[in-house]
């Protein structure tokens, strides 16, 4: 263990003054008579220089150092590391100083590295958007309504409306996860999408070639889910091909009822080849009945007691609300029974609802 300052200082006045004394007994033992006053005083003075000199090399000289980069760290200044060998206080502050300045470098570049991960999310995020449609297309035949929810920056859900010659296909998707990777996934899906659709006449061959692509980009664990509707403008009928995705809902006009269909397939960037798997059938629609897709944000979303939403629940509200609304009546009041039910709890995962009538 070091000396403290005090210590230090106290030591050397005390040796100091003993060795003034020992001359005065030296003097007194060689009987060079009465000290004069003049030489008390030449003493005095030379202790009092000592002690000056120590207090400025012991305290002040390295406190000097210590505080002059200090200001310089507080004035925000260029300040240098403080190398000192000593155990003292002095050394201790030198230490806490250099502690100190390390972890505000360290900080420093955190903060700036995030601020840099910031921005660039949230140009992702803009770009993003960009992605998703400005609005949703007039269809003769057909009334289509559309919300979207990522549950960060980036989401994982993702929807479209594209039309090529006489079909219209409409989709929603949603990609293992959320965040920077699962928009990537999905940017690519929507890109690829759109490029097939103007190529192949049926949503079976674009989902079919879509899979075949984006398997060699994305990990086995990475995968999207999928269902896609194709409406004929000229047949007036509407067909459709799952790829894994959540259920089909369709509200009946005339009955009340809900038929629940399992949309089936194999989710995109699972297999190679999802030709046994992706097989388009054809739904039948009369006037006033509707279709909802939704990505399971929605049925696994959770209220503060921990309970989900629910694919029930969301029947129940089609039901409910499709007695007394079209599209756009329902698809409002069902995201609106959503929100009271979750009240204030976070948003764990993307929520995406289309409902989509027939006129």
């Amino acid at each position: 263990m070091g000396k403290s300052i005090f210590l230090k200082f106290l030591i050397s006045f005390v040796l100091f003054a003993a060795l003034l004394g020992a001359v005065f007994f030296v003097m007194d033992y060689m009987n060079v008579g009465e000290v004069s006053l003049e030489v008390v005083a030449i003493f005095l003075g030379i202790l009092g220089l000592y002690v000056l000199g120590s207090f400025f090399y012991i305290i002040v000289r390295p406190m000097r150092k210590v505080m002059s980069q200090m200001q310089l760290l507080m004035n925000g200044k260029k300040y240098k590391k403080i190398y000192t060998s000593r155990v003292d206080e002095v050394g201790v502050l030198a230490h806490f100083f250099n502690q100190v300045t390390e972890n505000f470098s360290k900080v420093a570049e955190d903060v700036e590295d995030r601020e840099r991960i910031l921005d660039e999310l949230s140009v992702a995020a803009e770009l993003q958007k960009e992605i998703f449609p400005d609005s949703v297309p007039k269809i003769d035949g057909i009334e289509i309504v559309a919300k979207n929810r990522p549950a960060t920056e980036l989401g994982g859900d993702s929807y479209d409306f594209i039309e090529s010659g006489d079909k219209v296909y409409i989709y929603v998707g949603d990609v293992t996860g959320h965040g920077v990777t699962a928009g990537l996934i999905m940017a690519m899906v929507n890109a690829m999408i759109d490029s097939f659709a103007g190529v192949y006449s049926s949503a079976k061959e674009i989902l079919l070639h879509t899979n075949a692509h984006i398997k060699k980009y994305v990990k086995p664990s990475m995968y999207m889910t999928l269902v896609m509707l194709c409406w004929d403008k000229k047949t007036k009928k509407l067909s459709y091909v799952g790829a894994g995705h959540e259920h089909i809902l369709i509200y009946r006009k005339d009955t009340g009822e809900i038929d629940d269909v399992v949309s089936g397939g194999t989710a995109l960037g699972m297999v190679e080849d999802a030709s046994k798997t992706l097989v388009e059938k054809e739904i039948s629609m009369n006037a006033g009945d509707m279709i909802v897709l939704y990505s399971d944000g929605i049925t696994e979303a959770r209220n503060e007691n921990g309970d989900m939403y629910g694919l029930d629940r969301l029947k129940e509200n089609i039901q409910k609300f499709g007695s007394e609304y079209g599209a756009p009546g329902v698809n409002s009041h069902v995201a609106k029974d959503l929100s009271a039910f979750v009240g204030d709890e976070s948003q764990i995962d993307d929520m995406t609802l289309i409902v989509l009538e027939r006129k």
